[in-house]
């Protein structure tokens, strides 16, 4: 590999840094606006073009995360593992800085909104965080793997095993704002257009009754033993 990994790793991890305390001074912002007493569940009704900006934010930082991705790595797999990487120390970047700045959160399980696409996702903070750190170690296998076989890969067995423990994950996090609307709308109610604006108003009432860990916690392991089959059949192929 014709490339210098230590000098891209560094570029690389400074990136996901500086992006980590723009994440946070963005909202810094927003929660002064919205939010001048403290962060607090219910959510505020945004809506409008702010609503329309925040949804093009979000879409826009995972745009940057695989550029970052697609430009630090030179085949498929290394680029994912840049991709992932960036990700996970942008996140936890993100927290700490707000962390300094705000004294928020107050603790690993105070409720966060994570994302907001296609539908809010909700949890306590230390599970993105638990991720996070997954994804940093997973990264890092593929990074150091790379240096001993140019074209290392991720086979079809362990990528079912990383989609479909991720899609479980991502469930546990909308599990309990899909339950609170779905109490007062049909599945097919929920997803009309007719009833945005009622749909809007009545998530500016919810508030976050518990976290489904069983869900989490299963497709976590269903990704670790994705990593684990990848980490087995790789250490035997590297070379001393």
């Amino acid at each position: 590999m014709e490339k210098n990994t230590e000098n891209t790793l560094k570029w690389v991890i400074l990136f996901s840094i500086a992006m980590g305390v723009l994440e946070s001074a963005v909202v810094v912002y927003l929660r002064e606006i919205y939010y001048p007493n403290g962060f607090a569940f219910p959510l505020k009704s945004i809506i409008g073009h702010i609503a329309l900006t925040e949804i093009m934010r979000e879409a826009s930082t995972l745009i940057m995360l695989l550029a970052i991705g697609y430009l630090a790595g030179t085949f498929f797999t290394e680029r994912f593992a840049y991709f992932i990487l960036t990700f996970a120390i942008w996140d936890i970047v993100y927290y700490v800085f707000l962390k300094i700045l705000l004294n928020w959160p107050e603790s690993l399980m105070t409720w966060d909104i994570l994302f907001l696409i296609p539908l809010p996702w909700v949890g306590p903070v230390i599970a993105p965080v638990i991720l996070s750190l997954m994804m940093i170690v997973f990264a890092s296998l593929i990074i150091y793997f790379s240096r001993n076989n140019n074209r290392i890969n991720v086979t079809p067995r362990e990528w079912f095993l990383l989609v479909l423990g991720s899609l479980i994950v991502i469930i546990s996090f909308c599990w309990d704002y899909s339950a609170f609307i779905l109490n007062q709308y049909s599945l097919s109610e929920a997803f009309s257009i007719t009833n945005r604006d009622s749909l809007l108003t009545l998530s500016s009432t919810y508030v976050p009754d518990r976290f489904t860990w069983w869900p989490f916690l299963l497709g976590f392991g269903i990704i670790i033993s994705g990593i684990g089959l990848f980490t087995k059949r790789n250490t035997h192929r590297t070379v001393p």
